[in-house]
């Protein structure tokens, strides 16, 4: 797709081409297309020369969309409909990094689990309520092959060739490029890591993932401090330590983030953002959003479609709530 994820398809081909490479046969051939039959530029401004429309994907088994920024804009009728017809003609249909919006809104995701990158994550979620979307990195269920953006295509393709060709070619692969560790598909995109935050990972993580999963009816601090057996007070300790805030610092960032990604990859009107976002008034949420990210989330969204949102300082330094990422 345009403004499609280089490193995404890079990770998928090359996977594929190394076990070409070391099993010294062709396992895999590779077809790439795009709806228009142009060319098509990657976000980094770099172009991949196609081969056709649809008629070059009839002897593909598998079908992949590789996806990138602006993907709801890129997203049109003629690539729903040549997506619907790859199905349809029997191929197993996959998608990397965003691409998975595209199968999402060609209706070929309902009733499937579902990965894609954690930033698109909650407005895409909200959208299709039929696709059961999942923050792990890849997701293989039954013939829809799903992963998230970066590397995660590269363990995706992974998995399917040790599948077909074995445990041994996989390994082979991953030490030609230098991967120390296959993530499994049920690997999560964002989590904090033990060597990273040393003793009383356990409680942070799961802290974590709790105001993660209760973003729209936040839970009072002390309910989440029983919830994973800690006092209030070690909570506190605990973010404190390894993250240099409090509890309910880190909570507004991570609902903020969540307003910001809302805005910025959905069309969802801003008092439905508030509403999701856990704010009980439009006032409130533009203070936080505004003491946060230096503008309001009125100047966020116009920013989305093209018109520039005026400079501003702002008296607080941005959210230090990202996941680490497994290697």
């Amino acid at each position: 797709m345009p403004d499609y994820s280089m490193i995404a398809f890079a990770n998928a081909v090359e996977t594929l081409r190394m076990a070409n490479y070391i099993s010294r046969s062709e396992l895999y051939r590779w077809t790439v297309i795009s709806s228009d039959s142009a060319p098509s530029v990657a976000s980094n401004g770099l172009s991949i020369a196609t081969e056709g429309g649809t008629q070059a994907l009839a002897d593909c088994a598998m079908v992949f969309v590789c996806g990138g920024v602006n993907i709801r804009a890129n997203t049109d009728e003629r690539l729903r409909h040549m997506l619907r017809q790859c199905a349809a003609q029997g191929a197993a249909m996959g998608a990397l990094c965003t691409g998975s919006f595209a199968l999402a809104s060609a209706g070929l995701l309902d009733d499937y689990r579902c990965a894609i990158h954690w930033e698109n994550l909650a407005a895409i979620g909200e959208e299709f309520p039929r696709v059961q979307f999942s923050p792990e990195v890849f997701i293989m269920d039954r013939n829809r092959y799903t992963c998230s953006g970066g590397t995660a295509p590269l363990h995706l393709m992974l998995h399917l060739v040790r599948a077909q060709h074995g445990v041994k070619l996989v390994m082979d692969i991953s030490e030609q490029f230098i991967v120390e560790r296959l993530r499994a598909s049920n690997d999560r995109q964002r989590i904090p890591q033990p060597q990273c935050i040393g003793p009383g990972y356990q409680h942070l993580t799961e802290a974590a993932e709790i105001m993660a999963a209760n973003i729209e009816e936040p839970l009072p601090l002390a309910e989440l401090a029983g919830v994973i057996h800690v006092s209030l007070r070690q909570l506190e300790r605990l973010f404190h330590r390894y993250f240099s805030m409090n509890p309910a610092q880190y909570y507004m960032n991570l609902r903020l983030r969540r307003a910001q990604e809302l805005l910025t990859h959905s069309s969802m009107p801003i008092m439905q953002v508030t509403v999701a976002c856990g704010f009980q008034s439009a006032s409130h949420f533009c203070k936080a959003y505004r003491g946060l990210y230096g503008h309001s989330p009125s100047e966020e969204r116009r920013n989305q479609t093209g018109k520039p949102v005026p400079a501003r300082a702002s008296n607080r330094a941005a959210p230090v709530l990202q996941y680490a990422v497994r290697a």
